[in-house]
């Protein structure tokens, strides 16, 4: 069975409890245009048993760092060895050679890496997931597999979302960006007292990078960031500003406007990824701009990623029916999977919508040509 479609039509908790429940093995891929990042969770007769991501892997020798469970001495001696070679053991197998950790506490900090995964991807609305049954292996750059119950998995990803419900009150996303709090007038400043992981944010804070880039650069999970950024604004550490707060004067039109260019231009270049950073940043500034959409749209479509692309048109096309660039971006579409009535129907809506610009002269031929080839195919199936 495969199954697919966006997350704003089938939640992402629904598609985990649907796999659990069905008891199925395979792989799904979960995507999302405007974070820029996919997700992949392995499946075996209903139970999660290994997760990757792609911008925030959680490497297993950072999170067992973290934990005080080994030290940068330790995990130096681990990589030297499995630099070396002919070595195909994992950072995991090696760490356990050396009688640095058990093997249960390996298999401990396996399962939190995967749960980091998991509850990340949790917390995404919006996105596009597939599912295809299929022989699960170890994924590349995994440390093993584990066999976590899906359900038990969903009940803490739940009682996280109420949680984040709470943060909201002072994060209301993961693109504000933190700032120092100025200290009040009349009133000493205080002696910090602050846990490591929280000198750690703190020590991002720079005024530029939002939530989201720190937490990259720390390598945890958006949720935990979102917590410490919470606790720090509760005691009045840090203060956040919305994006359009932290350049003054607020020209989000001009910024909107430079991200669609500079995204055209990096689509003409074929440079995809920058193009789909900054159309993934457009969407981001003005949710409902059919142009930011198509844009977005067109990205995708170049980088194959058709099912998305379609999700994107149909966004766009809700918010303006009319829209002639998402129009001509969803007949390119139908053209590429031969439904050429459907194509051939959208490009006369974009020849009735700007007749007289490029875009409708581009329509014109190619209703022209669309003809021809339907009129040929017709007269041969005859």
């Amino acid at each position: 069975m495969a199954i697919e479609g966006p997350l704003r039509e089938l939640g992402i908790h629904d598609v985990f409890q649907l796999l659990d429940l069905s008891r199925k093995t395979g792989r799904l891929r979960v995507s999302s245009a405007l974070r820029d990042n996919e997700g992949t969770v392995y499946f075996r007769v209903g139970r999660i048993v290994a997760a990757t991501i792609r911008s925030n892997p959680h490497p297993l020798g950072a999170l067992l760092l973290r934990s005080g469970r080994i030290t940068e001495a330790d995990l130096a001696r681990a990589r030297a060895v499995q630099e070396a070679p002919g070595e195909d053991r994992r950072l995991g197998e090696i760490l356990v050679a050396q009688h640095v950790v058990s093997v249960r506490e390996l298999e401990r900090a396996i399962m939190r890496q995967v749960e980091t995964v998991v509850f990340e991807l949790l917390s995404w609305q919006e996105g596009f997931f597939s599912f295809a049954e299929e022989d699960v292996q170890a994924p590349a750059g995994a440390e093993g597999m584990v066999a976590l119950p899906t359900e038990s998995l969903l009940m803490e990803g739940a009682r996280r979302l109420d949680e984040w419900t709470q943060i909201q009150q002072r994060i209301p996303s993961l693109a504000v960006i933190p700032v120092l709090a100025e200290a009040e007038e009349g009133i000493a400043p205080s002696r910090l007292d602050l846990l490591p992981h929280e000198w750690e944010v703190l020590s991002l804070v720079d005024g530029v990078q939002d939530l989201r880039a720190i937490a990259r650069t720390l390598e945890r999970s958006e949720f935990e960031v979102a917590r410490i950024a919470f606790g720090l604004a509760t005691i009045a550490v840090i203060d956040v500003l919305a994006p359009t707060d932290a350049t003054e004067p607020d020209r989000s039109g001009e910024h909107l406007a430079t991200c669609l260019a500079e995204a055209r231009d990096a689509l003409l270049a074929e440079r995809l990824d920058d193009a789909l950073a900054r159309a993934a940043t457009a969407v981001s500034l003005a949710p409902q701009d059919p142009e930011a959409r198509s844009t977005l749209a067109r990205v995708l479509l170049r980088q194959g990623r058709e099912a998305e692309a379609a999700e994107e048109l149909r966004i766009a096309l809700e918010a303006d029916a009319a829209h002639a660039g998402a129009l001509m971006e969803r007949a390119r579409l139908a053209a590429r999977h031969g439904e050429l009535a459907r194509a051939i129907e959208s490009w006369q809506r974009v020849l009735a919508a700007c007749p007289e610009s490029p875009l409708g002269e581009q329509a014109r031929h190619a209703i022209a040509h669309a003809s021809q080839l339907a009129a040929v195919l017709e007269a041969v199936d005859a």
